[in-house]
């Protein structure tokens, strides 16, 4: 394998070269920007054809390349350029992207402007020293998909589940929670159209007390329990006034009926469609791959973008409170164009999430990066928690204004130095592609140039566009998301409900999604076993209880062996009721569910199949001295042991600079005692030649000129300045001298600096996730053990349409049968 371009360093975002304003010129030293440096967060600011959109494109390319996962807010359709990515950069390859009214612009065929786009991305990439197998590399480190909300243009997401409960982290923090429960409420009224102010709309603080009694109970809700619940809420009073005073059964009934009207438009049914809103599939494939997912909304108005964004910012904090802490960069949280989002004195309801993640998701290794063209549109206290910021050319003086006074914030909440002055005259100075970069972790400001973004910026993609390059991606996916299986019950199947012996316990599972009117309401009959299972193995410090959850189907008769037929069911995902809902009618009970006998027969056959088939996997690092969870998948123990492996890369690296940290310093001091040294003996030689000139100038002169008795004096004089010569001669060799020495100390410092990069290399090459080898241990139940805790007829929930198709009314895994 080829040696990687030496700005190939984990940990280190090649962004660009340095840039001098005064010569206009870029100059050869590189801008590695420390991935680390954006857990602190930051900005770019730009105005319009800055550049801005391609350094943050080259941004998020380098994070994919070191393997962190990014989601990306795409308000205007630029981010799709990511996925227009051609190693072999062949003008067939940039044709298609290429708008032919550019061409007809031009006045040249198609075919010709896309020979040159190709000729002008290959030269470009050749400038910055990127070779056209490093695209195939950042293809192949990350997975690039688009989702259109509310639309089945790109993949398609539904919010529905940002309604459910959140994890127990975000409802043991009461700050968090209120913020999860605001958010909800005030998104879901943006989208109506109503006020949303928390503290005076009374159907915002209506929906935050019903969204607050299900949470706290972990009880899910959608958007047709929810209209139940405006309607007939589960509370009496609210405050100290009763319910009917608060807001009347009229306006209740009217609020409901607003929500109705939007779930039963055919314009919403976008919303309902697609894969749920879950950060950590957002971030990772099934298999642990990092992803970058553009969610794109340009096709949206403006409540329904600021809905999505409220939703998302609320799953991105709760995702964000169920991480461990951590100093190095876990995932990037990408929004372009922020302005209206995070304005200066409204408060959207977009506004208090994003100030929460930039208070708090440095200390989870969450990094923020937001951008602008308007940066006076921006609450730029808030922007004081940006650690590092990238200013290109700004348009207003206003806006210049509203940077400086953001760079003051940040440099204060950091304890830096700013230097308002010497900042304003450096942002006048900018050009084309040209930043400011101000990042707290430095001494100070840096110029710089923008490397060549290894995607084609092409400009925002059009929706058939984005439709094409998705296609692939969707196929062999259902639109709803939701399996759907053909009944094989009739009318003459399903009746009341059957009777069962009393040592026989039932069932009955909450219904979790909403039903038609026109449909049938049917429970079918399965096995429900809920398993405690305990796991030791002492040479690997494992002991460790799980629960296990299993379901049979037995709509179609008991199977045999039983539980071979079954499927695992999550934590948590079933809700269990002691009697059946109304409305309901029973299919067919199988005759051997009747029987308490068999139960018995069941359970001990329950223990023997789950000692013979739920073993746990452990898998371990042995560079880390590290193992993931007992029963923790392969792509999530690979995600946390590769953060892992990032910590323990950072933490040598940094401890390795501090070792050489002293020996620079000290280098550095003798370096600057050896320059002043240097530069008083060269003024000294150049005085001692000067005193020697003139005193034989002065001799020669008097000799020309002087009569006899002047003559002795002239001898002594031209004695004197043979003398000086002699001095002016040793002042040379010192400052030679002074010269040799200063040169040994530099080439030392740069000796030390090699010695501790070609260190650095080492560590990054042994802490990479390439190279992170993970040896799997099986370990077995111990079966003296296993409790059962439950075992009983378990009554499923379905519609039954009127084609026959059964639709579970609760979420099943897939192969459920």
């Amino acid at each position: 394998m080829p040696a990687l371009p030496a700005y190939e360093v984990l940990g280190k975002f090649y962004l660009g070269k340095r840039f001098d304003l005064n010569g206009r010129k870029v100059l050869d030293e590189r801008l590695d920007y420390d991935a680390k440096d954006l857990t602190t967060h930051a900005m770019c600011v730009g105005m319009t054809g800055s550049g801005k959109t391609g350094l943050c494109l080259a941004l998020l390319e380098e994070a994919a390349i070191d393997g962190i996962p990014a989601i990306c807010v795409d308000p205007k359709g630029d981010l799709g350029n990511l996925l227009l990515t051609f190693p072999n950069l062949l003008p067939t390859d940039f044709q298609p992207w290429i708008e032919p009214s550019e061409a007809t612009r031009l006045g040249v065929p198609i075919e010709q402007l896309a020979e040159k786009t190709s000729k002008q991305w290959r030269e470009g990439l050749a400038s910055w020293q990127q070779e056209p197998d490093r695209i195939q590399r950042f293809r192949d480190a990350v997975d690039i998909s688009i989702y259109t909300p509310g639309s089945n243009i790109g993949l398609p997401i539904t919010v529905l589940k940002s309604f459910d409960a959140p994890p127990q982290a975000v409802l043991d923090d009461p700050e968090t929670m209120r913020e999860r429960v605001s958010g909800a409420a005030s998104g879901l009224l943006t989208l109506l159209g109503l006020e949303a102010d928390p503290l005076t709309s009374r159907e915002h603080i209506l929906l935050s007390n019903i969204f607050d009694l299900a949470w706290r109970k972990k009880k899910n809700l959608d958007l047709g329990e929810l209209i139940r619940q405006i309607q007939t809420p589960p509370i009496e009073r609210i405050g100290v006034l009763d319910l009917e005073t608060f807001l009347p059964t009229e306006q209740r009934v009217k609020l409901a009926m607003s929500l109705n009207n939007l779930l039963a438009s055919p314009a919403f049914a976008g919303w309902l469609e697609g894969e749920p809103l879950d950060i950590k599939k957002l971030l990772y494939t099934a298999e642990g791959k990092p992803r970058l997912s553009i969610l794109s909304i340009a096709h949206l108005n403006d409540s329904e973008r600021m809905f999505f964004v409220t939703l998302l910012l609320g799953e991105l904090l709760s995702w964000m409170r169920s991480q461990p802490g951590t100093g190095s960069l876990r995932a990037l949280f990408y929004m372009d164009e922020v302005a209206g989002y995070f304005p200066p004195t409204a408060k959207p309801p977009s506004k208090p999430p994003m100030l929460t993640l930039l208070k708090q998701a440095r200390a989870f290794g969450l990094g923020i990066c937001l951008a602008t063209q308007n940066p006076v549109d921006l609450d730029y206290k808030g922007l004081s928690n940006m650690g590092t910021w990238f200013l290109g050319r700004l348009q207003t003086a206003r806006d210049k204004d509203r940077v400086l006074e953001g760079l003051e914030g940040a440099a204060m909440q950091q304890g830096a130095k700013f230097d308002r002055g010497a900042m304003e005259q450096q942002l006048a100075s900018l050009g084309n592609r040209v930043f400011l970069m101000n990042n707290v972790h430095d001494d100070g400001p840096t110029i710089f140039q923008s490397r060549w973004a290894l995607s084609y910026l092409r400009g925002p993609l059009s929706r058939q566009q984005i439709q094409g390059l998705m296609d692939p991606k969707r196929s062999g996916t259902t639109q709803s998301g939701v399996s759907q299986i053909k009944s094989p019950l009739s009318g003459a199947t399903a009746g009341a409900r059957p009777i069962v012996p009393a040592d026989v316990v039932e069932k009955f599972l909450i219904q979790s999604k909403p039903s038609s009117k026109a449909a049938r309401m049917l429970y079918r009959p399965a096995i429900l076993a809920q398993v405690s299972i305990h796991f030791v193995k002492t040479t690997a410090a494992v002991d460790h209880w799980s629960d296990l959850s299993l379901l049979t189907n037995c709509g179609r008769g008991v199977p045999d062996p039983l539980w071979e037929e079954s499927v695992e069911i999550p934590p948590d995902v079933l809700e269990l009721a002691s009697q059946p809902d109304q409305g309901f009618q029973f299919a067919e009970l199988p005759i051997e569910l009747s029987s308490a006998r068999n139960f018995n027969a069941w359970e001990k056959q329950l223990t023997d199949f789950v000692f013979r088939n739920k073993q746990v996997k452990i898998f371990t690092s042995k560079a880390l001295k590290r193992s993931s969870s007992p029963g923790q998948a392969e792509d999530e123990a690979r995600i946390e042991l590769s953060q892992a492996a990032r910590e323990a890369r950072d933490a040598e690296t940094d401890k390795l600079k501090s070792k050489y940290a002293d020996k620079l310093k000290a280098l550095e001091k003798r370096i600057l005692t050896a320059e002043q040294k240097l530069q008083k003996e060269k003024e000294q030689s150049h005085n001692q030649m000067m005193q020697s000139v003139l005193s034989i100038g002065t001799s020669v002169l008097g000799a020309l000129l002087g009569n006899k008795i002047a003559s002795k004096s002239n001898i002594s004089k031209a004695s004197t300045a043979a003398r000086g010569l002699g001095r002016a001669a040793a002042e040379r060799g010192d400052v030679a001298r002074a010269n040799e020495t200063l040169e040994e100390l530099i080439l030392d410092k740069e000796r030390i600096e090699t010695e501790c990069q070609e260190e650095v290399d080492v560590i990054a090459s042994k802490f990479s996730a390439e190279n992170l080898a993970l040896e799997v241990s099986d370990i077995p139940i111990r079966k003296s053990d296993t409790r059962v805790k439950l075992l009983c007829l378990a009554w499923i929930p379905y519609q039954i349409d009127a084609d026959g198709i059964a639709t579970p009314l609760v979420d099943l895994p897939r192969d459920f049968q």
